[in-house]
């Protein structure tokens, strides 16, 4: 019997959970283990000893790694969650419904974790729900907590109607919250779509205090377009990046539908996401442009600059027409990869390397290794959760018990 037989099939008690999938003899979890076991330690250092004991940050520079990957990359690259559920609920893009529950559940842990990223970044962690009670309604940092919150709850709404099928099983009294969920589902849509555009351009906002500090080439007044921008182009190609590791890793838990919607999923974001990339790529020359910044593209950082733009925007966003174009699976692959790179690589420019571009090289700021150790941890740990839930709910599949309804 095949594992998604034992989880399709029979959705008995006794079939609730499944620790041979977490063998340590395998050398993934192995891997897995060791790096989980070194993000606890650093974790506990981290929280007895003060943030000064495993970070470079400093007051010339309070913003590194932790917010320019944990936050400003987590949050982009789960922009998946909204992306995915406007295309199918409200543009009704045929052919996607089971990319759906995948894309929000990454969604769900992206927010989710990057809130615990948070954590290690604040000086004074317990302070995190202040802003619900002395609200600073002036403040873009005030909006984008807020914003973040409310969408992780509303990701929680959408995510939670795949556990309330699995768990119905054994308790079945929560299948009556499963319809209510249902019927507000395009309602949780709509907000979604709503507070991302919110958050995701305020997260560029933020950036707009620093004008002296951010390189010119990377400055501008439409910083929050072009991260909302970016964060669409995120989402298609976080869709087909984690599709294309699922197939590998998880693809006998997907049942017909899902594995023969598979190849249009793809080749249909890959399709959106190449006009957004090209739509980004010229609307950041026509503003360059536009402030007369021309002249730093004869500098080390204007060749920097070029680079983030040809090789991670317009390369992936060619890459993606021609494979949509000639439906190569291999292509938009390739592409997504490229494209998640380079939202990364940009997100690291505006948040390290073209932050306080003028200082001399001995004071700028370097991530310690413990930083990146720990980024390396939340990341695993959203990678483990995630497997949790995909071995455990009908996540990539119809649960039998639900099959042909709405959901």
């Amino acid at each position: 019997m095949s594992a998604h037989e034992h989880y399709i099939a029979i959705p008995t008690k006794d079939k609730m959970l499944n620790i041979g999938e977490f063998s340590l003899k395998r050398p993934g979890n192995q891997i897995t283990a060791v790096i989980l076991i070194v993000g606890i330690i650093l974790t506990i250092i981290r929280f007895t000893q003060g943030i000064g004991s495993i970070t470079n940050l400093d007051d010339n520079q309070p913003w590194g790694m932790w917010i320019g990957f944990d936050l400003l990359c987590g949050v982009c690259l789960a922009a998946g969650g909204y992306f995915t559920t406007v295309a199918c609920y409200v543009l009704k893009v045929p052919g996607i419904h089971s990319a759906v529950r995948p894309a929000v559940t990454t969604a769900f842990l992206g927010y989710a974790f990057v809130v615990v990223a948070l954590l290690y970044d604040l000086g004074h962690p317990l302070r995190l729900p202040y802003m619900f009670f002395f609200p600073g309604t002036t403040s873009v940092l005030f909006e984008v907590g807020l914003c973040v919150a409310t969408y992780l709850t509303v990701l929680f709404l959408e995510f939670s109607i795949a556990p309330i099928e699995w768990l119905s099983v054994k308790w079945q009294f929560l299948a009556k919250w499963r319809k209510p969920l249902i019927r507000v589902g395009i309602l949780l849509t709509i907000m979604g779509m709503c507070l991302s555009t919110l958050h995701q351009s305020s997260l560029g906002a933020l950036y707009l205090i620093a004008p002296n500090k951010l390189h010119p080439l990377w400055y501008s007044p439409f910083m929050p377009m072009f991260f909302f921008v970016s964060s669409m182009a995120a989402g298609a190609s976080m869709v087909i990046f984690e599709g294309m590791f699922a197939h590998k890793g998880v693809h006998q838990y997907m049942d017909a539908t899902h594995l023969a919607e598979a190849d249009g999923v793809t080749f249909k974001f890959a399709k959106a996401a190449s006009m957004i990339l090209f739509s980004y790529f010229i609307l950041k020359f026509t503003d360059m442009v536009v402030q007369a910044n021309t002249h730093y593209l004869f500098s080390g950082y204007g060749v920097w600059w070029l680079v983030e733009m040809l090789f991670f925007v317009l390369t992936p966003a060619l890459i993606y027409a021609k494979g949509s174009r000639d439906q190569n699976i291999l292509l938009c692959r390739i592409g997504s990869v490229n494209a998640v790179a380079g939202i990364v690589l940009n997100r690291f420019n505006v948040s390290m390397i073209a932050y306080n571009w003028q200082l001399p090289s001995a004071e700028r700021y370097f991530p310690s290794i413990w930083e990146v150790c720990i980024s390396i941890f939340v990341v695993t740990c959203i990678v483990t959760v995630y497997r949790v839930v995909v071995y455990h709910t009908p996540t990539l599949y119809e649960h039998p018990l639900y099959k042909g309804e709405e959901h």
